[in-house]
């Protein structure tokens, strides 16, 4: 009965987390398709249905001319509006009004996600403070300390980047990894910036490319870009349950076990332990360069003023939009494949288990890490609607750019047949993105 009831609780747990993810899908999608919709009706374009959801429709009321819809499947959502196909250009369609104000009503929704992601950044930043670049230590007789690094130091550059926060630096470490031994950065100190220069210790070694929790269940808590273990398909939070057949329950014995097992050119066996599933991967260790830079930078967040609020809430924001486009800058690249891409179902999973992993540091907590997914969705959505790609926003704003700067319209058949290519392309990769979730599963 015991038993019973604990499995009974684990599967209400999860509905609950997937209900969570889903709620924060809709409000994203919601406030999107609200900035077209406001828009569109400010420069009168007539709105046929405004809806959440894709597929049949399970409840609708209409207002006015407009069909207030939710829809059978939880993903996406519309702003139908007349003429936006280009087949009707009289009054209240959209080829009707001013080309500005058609760049206005597709921007909107990107913009609208912007707005929101800087809401939900307001609410952290006001409870839980912003991470400042801050030096915490610097190793005795490194070469940071000898170039005249200092514990105190603010970090406003690294390695050309411009930093912000201490999140930065760790997004670079994540993205670019540690491969060039020569640092530069910028420090700001008693207001005054100083340019610092010097050749960080480093040592070739073989890698598997992740770092875990060094204290309790060795639960992995980053997989580095590029890295032998994202390779293969290990991911953040799966749990290593054993290396080469070896069992280990604790970071430290991991730990122990990779001292007294130095890697070298042989792939070794993972087994690691997945939403309860055991999986193992056979992971071949590359040589990287490591790089020790001789100095600790702060993660931790501290509270902040009135205006300080305002500036931290804009830069998470920006901090999401930059990782955004740096990953898609990866990928184009070849360092991110399209293999490593998350889809719904991905991140409803990723969603569930931080909710969960957060609950036990209480109610707070839990909802600081919702608005932070928020964050993070909404900032990403609204990139990835930008990107001058058929079917998405961006793609729509390149034609109506190219109206405004000719005074022509572009033929509206041959816009049409683009995008539909692009909406095909569109649903193949989310197929395609959707099976590769359901395989990681």
């Amino acid at each position: 009965m015991y038993i019973d009831r604990l499995e009974a609780d684990g599967k209400l747990s999860k509905l609950l987390n997937i209900l969570v993810a889903i709620i924060i899908f809709s409000v994203i999608v919601v406030f999107h398709e609200l900035g077209h919709f406001l828009l569109a009706k400010k420069n009168g374009i007539e709105v046929t249905e405004f809806s959440l959801g894709m597929g049949p429709r399970l409840l609708s009321t209409v207002k006015g001319n407009t069909r207030y819809s939710l829809k059978l499947f939880p993903i996406g959502g519309s702003c139908m509006m007349v003429g936006e196909d280009g087949e009707e250009d009289g009054p209240g369609s959209f080829g009707h009004a001013s080309v500005w104000g058609r760049i206005s009503v597709v921007a909107a929704g990107p913009i609208f996600n912007f707005i929101l992601a800087f809401v939900f950044a307001l609410v952290i930043t006001s409870v839980m403070g912003y991470d400042p670049p801050k030096v915490l230590s610097v190793e005795e007789n490194s070469p940071a300390e000898e170039a005249g690094l200092q514990v105190g130091d603010i970090i406003t550059s690294f390695q050309g980047k411009p930093i912000s926060i201490g999140r930065d630096i760790s997004l670079y470490e994540s993205l670019y990894g540690m491969q060039q031994d020569q640092i530069k950065m910028t420090v700001k100190r008693d207001g005054k910036k100083i340019d610092l220069n010097f050749k960080a210790a480093s040592e070739k070694k073989y890698m598997l490319g992740f770092s875990y929790v060094p204290d309790g269940k060795p639960e992995i808590t980053e997989v580095f870009v590029d890295g032998a273990m994202m390779k293969v398909g290990v991911l953040a939070g799966d749990v290593i349950t054993a290396v080469d057949g070896t069992k280990v329950s604790t970071g430290e014995e991991l730990q122990t076990y990779l001292g007294e097992h130095p890697l070298g050119e042989n792939a070794v066996t993972i087994t690691v332990s997945r939403d309860g599933k055991k999986k193992e991967f056979t992971v071949q260790p590359t040589v990287r360069t490591q790089v020790s830079t001789g100095f600790v930078y702060n993660l931790y967040r501290e509270k902040t003023n009135f205006f300080g609020v305002l500036k931290y809430s804009a830069v998470e924001v920006r901090y999401w939009i930059s990782s955004t486009i740096d990953s898609l800058g990866l990928l184009i690249k070849g360092t991110f494949r399209v293999n490593d891409l998350s889809g719904p179902v991905g991140i409803v999973d990723a969603i569930g288990s931080s909710v969960e992993e957060a609950k036990s540091e209480g109610t707070v907590v839990m909802w600081m890490q919702m608005f932070y997914w928020a964050i993070l969705l909404s900032a990403n959505l609204g990139v990835m609607n930008l990107l001058p790609l058929p079917a998405l926003d961006g793609g729509r704003l390149v034609f109506l750019l190219i109206e405004a700067v000719t005074k022509k319209k572009v033929n509206p058949n041959i816009e049409g047949m683009i995008h539909f290519a692009g909406f095909v392309l569109l649903m193949a990769l989310m197929v395609f993105v959707f099976m590769n979730d359901i395989k990681r599963l």
